[in-house]
């Protein structure tokens, strides 16, 4: 892969990630696994949790591009999407329902995790959701 081929963000991550040293990387994975473990310990008495999707309504087009210096892009996605992270690198499913729409017309998402392996029980959910509160028709405007 040279620089050339690939997106700003891509080679930027590419780079930071050269420069991390062996010992470095598995106490990162080491430190997941406990984020991980500590998720799994929180999630043993409750069903789902229930948090924002996003941190606040959906940007416009070309807010978020992986063109941009990759500085840039951290900073706009941590401030746009800092909730899902956790879940990302924790492995507890999650699912982003659309329950509320801005004043833009546009859908505001809101996110149930579950435990571990317990997928079935947020499509349960989101099944029950959507009989609730049909959104099959429900477009965004452009």
């Amino acid at each position: 892969m040279t620089q050339g081929e690939v997106e700003t963000v891509t080679w930027g991550t590419a780079e930071a990630g050269w420069r991390v040293s062996s010992v470095a990387y598995s106490r990162a994975i080491a430190l997941l696994h406990q984020f991980g473990l500590t998720m799994a310990k929180v999630l043993e008495s409750r069903d789902v949790v229930l948090s924002p999707t996003l941190a606040k309504p959906p940007v416009p087009l070309g807010l978020l591009r992986l063109t941009q210096e990759l500085a840039t892009w951290g900073h706009e996605v941590g401030a746009f999407s800092p909730y899902t992270a956790l879940y990302n690198v924790t492995g507890q499913p999650s699912m982003s329902v659309p329950l509320s729409w801005s004043g833009e017309g546009l859908p505001i998402g809101v996110m149930f995790s579950g435990r571990f392996g317990e997928d079935a029980l947020l499509f349960r959910l989101g099944r029950q959701l959507e009989k609730a509160q049909p959104r099959k028709d429900r477009k965004p405007k452009i």
